[in-house]
């Protein structure tokens, strides 16, 4: 780096330095600069500001925007060793927006914010740590539930261990059922225990089809001296009840019948 080219750069900074210190002056479209004897003197923007990146009012070539339009915040990137200005319309990931009648910056959230509305309020903690009235810490409180995937803590229903919102409940107590994300010590009417999964199932009842047609009227041993028969009709389950369902009713019904007296054939 040549002795002009770092005291143009040195000089770009002392510059930003000065703005934010003395822009309560409101000088007009002006950038304040310190000479090369760090003497104040003012100098009104040259042509070259009309190539300055978007959003620009003024700008270095070393560090971008000294700066900006009305309404846009100032932002300092790193580049390297290299700080670059920027004019954005919202601060970026980790930072909040302070406005002045002068000029408005972006600066960064605490060290424990990922996203912060100010420097006292958090509104998403860094993994490892969790959101409470916005403040960031790497526990929660006794009663709250350090929330690992919306890194907050969160109040869980009663007699539940796990949840992913204050009525949802993603893991009971063992001795508890889970039911909509709620927690149960008895399954509610209309749905029974699970007792490998501890959770509450939905009661399944037998259903059963139409009965068939009577079948012939059969003879058994026992009525063959009175030609007396029963015959039978059946009906299909058409779905098997739960543990605790309503039972199938019977599938198979008998009558008696009798057999009518077969006629001989005579030998022609």
């Amino acid at each position: 780096m040549d002795e002009e080219e770092g005291q143009e750069r040195r000089g770009a900074w002392e510059c930003l330095s000065v703005w934010k210190r003395t822009i309560s002056q409101q000088l007009p479209k002006q950038t304040l600069c310190l000479d090369n004897t760090n003497n104040l003197r003012r100098r009104r923007s040259s042509p070259v500001s009309r190539l300055c990146p978007s959003g620009c009012a003024s700008c270095s070539a070393l560090n971008g925007c000294l700066s900006c339009k009305p309404r846009l915040f100032f932002h300092l990137e790193l580049d390297g060793m290299r700080q670059w200005g920027t004019c954005l319309s919202s601060c970026p990931r980790g930072h909040y927006g302070v406005r002045s009648p002068h000029f408005n910056t972006c600066t960064r959230c605490n060290k424990d914010c990922a996203f912060c509305f100010n420097e006292n309020f958090c509104t998403r903690c860094h993994k490892g740590h969790f959101l409470l009235q916005g403040k960031c810490d790497n526990r929660c409180p006794d009663g709250l539930m350090a929330n690992t995937a919306l890194r907050e803590c969160t109040e869980c229903p009663l007699g539940c261990e796990l949840c992913v919102r204050r009525n949802m409940c993603v893991k009971c107590r063992a001795d508890l059922y889970s039911l909509h994300g709620q927690c149960h010590p008895v399954c509610p009417r209309g749905f029974e225990p699970d007792v490998q999964h501890m959770q509450c199932i939905l009661q399944v009842h037998c259903k059963v089809g139409e009965w068939s047609e009577w079948g012939p009227c059969c003879q058994k041993r026992s009525m063959r001296a009175c030609r007396k028969g029963e015959e039978t009709r059946t009906r299909q389950v058409l779905q098997s009840p739960s543990v605790s369902g309503d039972p199938c009713p019977h599938v198979s019904e008998f009558r008696r019948c009798m057999i009518k007296k077969r006629q001989n054939r005579r030998m022609l």
